[in-house]
């Protein structure tokens, strides 16, 4: 299944479209699964790192420092030009912001793996990029949409999706694997769980695409304008994160981490917040729900290019 992950990927996308477009009580199932699944595939992903390197790679200032720079002074330099493809309608506006200001520090972690990534500096460097773009986003809104929105904006949610999103699967990742060293069943059950990553990452696209293909297909006249500001934000961020992690002087697993986290952004974990802003504002989540979708094709197509375009340097060279 790991050397055909790309394809099974691909079809599970394409099957979660059928079944969403095919019949609204899959959607609405699917839309009420999308948690958990997500906190499921978090916990075999965490389960899956070494946690006795953590601290060692969060002392990795120089890897932080570039992670940090990449996504809170580089991306919204690149998010405010692109965004001005859609300043004119506010509502398309403020979804494009909410979801390309805050960086993902949960799915991003399972590509970066699936692709050689150093995904245990990324997991070390999580807790403090959703800390930052906790305080940062507010005051990105400000600049980029104007003081009146910010007022709108409820973080309650976004607090509620980390703990339960990142924290609790962490911590039950941990106990997972101090009962792994101690336990038989500890192992048996390590074991079982890292050994069905490609089918709960097929299940999590599934599911998410189910749940928002049809409100996506309803309004793609509307949605259509934002489609390229996606592309177009992935596509920029690849140089930029490649060089950022050469500038910094990054073994390649760093420089493969620094590019995803460029680029992948936080779209399941914002879209609690976005569904919490006023009526007018109907269309907004739909906004972030197109980016996962962008996101995730492009994704199944960077853990194969990624590796590609920033090599492990061979032995004899």
């Amino acid at each position: 299944m790991e050397r055909l992950q790309v394809p099974l990927y691909l079809a599970a996308i394409a099957v979660g479209v059928c079944a969403g477009l095919a019949s609204p009580v899959v959607a609405r199932a699917a839309e009420h699964a999308i948690n958990p699944v997500l906190g499921v595939l978090l916990y075999a992903t965490f389960l899956g790192v070494p946690f006795r390197q953590i601290g060692r790679a969060a002392r990795d200032g120089r890897f932080l420092a570039t992670i940090l720079a990449v996504n809170f002074v580089l991306v919204p330099i690149v998010v405010w030009g692109l965004s001005r493809i859609v300043a004119h309608d506010q509502v398309l506006l403020v979804g494009v912001l909410f979801v390309l200001l805050t960086p993902c520090v949960d799915y991003v972690i399972v590509f970066t793996g699936i692709a050689g990534g150093a995904k245990d500096r990324l997991l070390a460097a999580a807790p403090l990029l959703m800390l930052a773009q906790m305080l940062l986003l507010p005051l990105y809104l400000r600049a980029f949409a104007g003081a009146e929105f910010v007022a709108t904006v409820d973080l309650a949610p976004f607090v509620e999706a980390f703990f339960f999103l990142i924290v609790l699967p962490l911590t039950v990742a941990v106990l997972t694997q101090v009962a792994a060293a101690r336990t038989e069943w500890g192992r048996r059950l390590e074991a079982a769980v890292t050994g069905a990553m490609v089918p709960l990452m097929m299940l999590t696209l599934g599911v998410v695409v189910a749940s928002q293909i049809a409100g996506v297909n309803a309004r793609l006249g509307s949605l259509l304008l934002v489609i390229p500001v996606y592309v177009l934000f992935a596509a920029i961020m690849v140089p930029i994160g490649v060089a950022a992690g050469r500038l910094a002087r990054l073994d390649v697993p760093g420089q493969r981490a620094v590019v995803f986290s460029g680029v992948t952004r936080n779209s399941l974990v914002v879209l609690p917040l976005v569904l919490a802003l006023p009526a007018a504002f109907g269309l907004a989540p739909l906004v972030v729900v197109t980016q996962t979708l962008v996101e995730l094709i492009v994704m199944v197509i960077f853990v194969r290019l990624i590796p590609r375009l920033l090599p492990i340097p061979s032995p004899t060279a």
